[in-house]
């Protein structure tokens, strides 16, 4: 029988190591667009099987501009998820997100660079809305789940996606904040855009390392901070994913899953074969 999954977990690559938890598979997965960052673990928890992939690879070895965002998000998609909960190591840029806090962004900034944002292109053109990047439906979900565990969640703050690998500059730091930004990190575009594309529901669940380099009065961060900080976050982001995936059972009742419906603006006599076939493979109800 194929493997399939019910969600897709995006993440550091100790995540699925969970106590009581059964691992079903791990599968390799090769997309249209190439192969992920690493093999996918899938388990199954109380009945919904969660596939987890380590966006910078097993051993961490792959910057953030490196990543095959692509291929991360089809390869989920082709194996059944149709929703994606993803962790993520961020600095804080206000005083009261603490290091070790936890927060659930609801709105993101791009100040990436270099990176491909989109499935689309080569001869079909397409725009979602993105007015609110992240699946308010699963931040239900994730609060409930958090809640049962007496997790503090920092709710309707900003992520910043920064291109990174080097840090901010004070100055930059100094910026975001003045933008009400409450976070920051490397990873979250395009991996948002491609899901909202993929039809897949997203949220990001942000892990707080350290305060960025505006705080002078504390350490500047550190690729050290930000690892050690990590990990000790790990055991909660593991109970959390413990609690919160028997909670993704629950139907779909978000508009992600429609995101393409009104998205794609190419007449379909000018689509071209090739790219009409990749896209066959993440989107079939549109493209055959």
């Amino acid at each position: 029988m194929k493997t399939t999954i019910d969600v897709g977990i995006i993440g550091g690559s100790g995540l699925y190591q969970i106590d009581g938890v059964k691992i079903v598979d791990e599968v390799s997965v090769k997309t249209p667009w190439g192969i992920p960052s690493d093999i996918i673990t899938i388990a199954e928890i109380e009945g919904v099987r969660a596939g987890f992939l380590p966006r910078h690879g097993r051993g961490h070895f792959i910057l953030p501009h490196e990543i095959n965002y692509r291929a991360n998000i089809a390869a989920l998609k082709m194996l059944g998820a149709g929703q994606i909960i993803a962790f993520s190591a961020v600095g804080s840029l206000k005083d009261r997100i603490k290091p070790l806090d936890f927060v659930i962004p609801d709105q993101i900034i791009d100040r990436t660079k270099s990176r491909i944002s989109t499935f689309f292109g080569d001869g079909i053109a397409a725009h979602i809305a993105f007015a609110d990047p992240f699946c308010s439906r699963l931040h239900e979900l994730i609060l409930v789940a958090a809640q049962h565990l007496n997790i503090a969640m920092h709710t309707k703050e900003t992520l910043i996606c920064m291109e990174g690998p080097a840090f901010s500059t004070r100055a930059e730091s100094h910026l975001y904040r003045s933008w009400q930004a409450g976070v920051i990190n490397m990873s979250t575009l395009p991996e948002a855009k491609l899901a909202r594309e993929a039809e897949m529901c997203y949220a990001v669940i942000c892990m707080s390392t350290d305060y960025d380099c505006w705080k002078e009065d504390e350490e500047h961060v550190t690729v050290d901070m930000v690892v050690n900080n990590l990990n000790k976050n790990a055991s909660n982001a593991k109970a959390l994913i413990k609690q919160l995936v028997p909670l993704l059972k629950q139907e779909r009742t978000c508009a992600c899953n429609q995101a393409i419906k009104y998205a794609i603006m190419t007449d379909p006599a000018k689509q071209p074969s090739k790219q009409k076939k990749k896209l066959k493979a993440i989107l079939p109800h549109y493209f055959s």
